[in-house]
């Protein structure tokens, strides 16, 4: 019997999107942040975002989600854009393809394979506190003088 084939996931989502489910938690212990991921998915409640104060959700948690593609800005009508970002501009942090609860249907992994799922631990969804170099691989437009 064939699998039907399941949306492709996004694994750095935003709370409002589709199917959203927490992917991981960031730590910050180390020099820069990265991702410790959930062994299950887990639902966003309430309860569990609030956990996170006093930061917000997305410094805490990282969301993973139905891939939202043409509503999506990153999408171009048949690649996510910012896993080819990620995958051509940022440094591997791992040499191993991390636990990931939702590889067998993550977006950037079908479509960069390895080279997305070795940088992916260090993707913090939130952007506010980015630097220039943060800003463009998220494709953020640069900002005039």
């Amino acid at each position: 019997m064939a699998r039907v084939r399941q949306p492709l996931k996004c694994p750095s989502a935003q709370p409002g999107m589709g199917d959203v489910q927490i992917l991981g938690v960031i730590s910050r212990d180390a020099e820069a942040p990265q991702l410790a991921y959930l062994d299950e998915p887990l639902a966003p409640t309430p309860e569990i975002l609030a956990l996170a104060a006093p930061l917000e959700a997305d410094q805490v948690f990282r969301l993973s989600a139905r891939c939202e593609e043409r509503k999506c800005t990153h999408f171009d009508g048949h690649d996510c854009q910012l896993a080819v970002r990620i995958a051509k501009m940022l440094p591997e942090v791992v040499d191993y393809l991390p636990a990931c609860n939702i590889r067998p249907d993550c977006r950037w992994f079908k479509q960069e394979g390895r080279a997305a799922c070795v940088r992916c631990p260090q993707i913090v969804t939130a952007t506010n506190e980015a630097d220039e170099r943060w800003q463009q691989v998220a494709g953020v437009p640069a900002r005039s003088a």
